[in-house]
């Protein structure tokens, strides 16, 4: 037994095949299989059902894996777990939401280096619900996202911050009631796979407000610079970090009843690397704090 073939046990059960395991643990199919084999063979347990196309664990398999990820789980905290309670260091995989990523982690991730510069920190983009996934698979530690409606129960959520819907426009718009100005003029909408693009779709079917869209974008840098550019108006979140961006927009309030995106560090409670996250979570709450980003500061 090795703690590879464990891994590779355990990416087997999480993505549903040897090929998607062999492609998550950078391996090849006949390397994963091979690993399998000789589990079975130095344990004399039989851990999948061959007779399916797809790899189906039998119960033993099943009790395996969940042995496996505790045992993992163990190996990887043991250096968190030796070093001193001064001493926070390592790597952490952060995801993060791309909003966040021009502002809020940049500035975040400036705190940590001064408070612990032997964390290393890797970034990977996506949207929440696909970071939330590779939370649960292993490939991520923690992420920066919007806080869906559901949250799985093996997952950790802190809030970091709530941001208010807001409506962007140019400075230079006609004064109107935003009412009218949603219905008259073209509408930027942000991306309905994101949580925010779904919060602001379920916004506008409750009040009854009919837009006249003109495209769907993700990045809120992009949407910012079609709206400056005269293009049309959008919805976004009021972002918790001041940006020295330039851009001759504003931003109107929509009224009372406007959602807030709810920012928060998701991770999975049981994780080994819980001493570095708390450090990033910590880092998060710091910049939020200074509540400003200005480039070469």
């Amino acid at each position: 037994m090795s703690m590879r073939a464990l891994r590779t046990l355990i990416s087997i059960h999480r993505h549903g095949s040897f090929r998607a395991a062999a492609e998550a643990e950078n391996l090849t199919a006949a390397a994963v299989s091979q690993q399998m084999r000789n589990l079975e063979a130095s344990w004399q347990l039989a851990l999948f059902e061959r007779s399916h196309r797809s790899p189906k664990f039998t119960p033993t398999g099943l009790a395996l894996v969940e042995e496996a990820e505790a045992i993992v789980a163990v190996y990887d905290g043991l250096a968190d777990k030796v070093r001193s309670g001064a001493e926070v260091a390592g790597e952490l995989i952060l995801g993060a939401v791309p909003t966040t990523l021009t502002g809020l982690v940049p500035l975040a991730l400036t705190q940590l280096k001064m408070s612990h510069p032997g964390i290393r920190v890797r970034v990977v983009p996506g949207l929440s619900n696909q970071l939330l996934l590779q939370i649960e698979r292993g490939q991520i530690h923690a992420a920066v996202i919007s806080k869906p409606d559901l949250l799985p129960r093996s997952l950790r959520f802190s809030k970091i911050a709530a941001e208010d819907l807001v409506l962007l426009v140019t400075e230079s718009t006609e004064k109107l009631p935003v009412l009218e100005l949603l219905q008259s003029q073209p509408f930027i909408r942000f991306n309905r796979d994101a949580v925010v693009g779904r919060q602001i779709e379920g916004w506008l079917q409750a009040n009854g407000i009919a837009v006249n869209d003109v495209m769907e974008l993700e990045g809120l840098e992009a949407i910012s610079s079609m709206v400056a550019a005269g293009l049309g108006i959008s919805i976004v979140p009021n972002r918790c970090i001041i940006e020295s961006d330039h851009l001759p927009l504003a931003r109107l309030h929509l009224g009372d009843d406007v959602p807030s995106r709810l920012l928060g560090l998701v991770s999975r409670a049981d994780s080994p690397k819980a001493m570095v996250i708390q450090a990033a979570e910590t880092a998060l709450l710091k910049a939020v704090s200074i509540g400003e980003f200005h480039l070469g500061s």
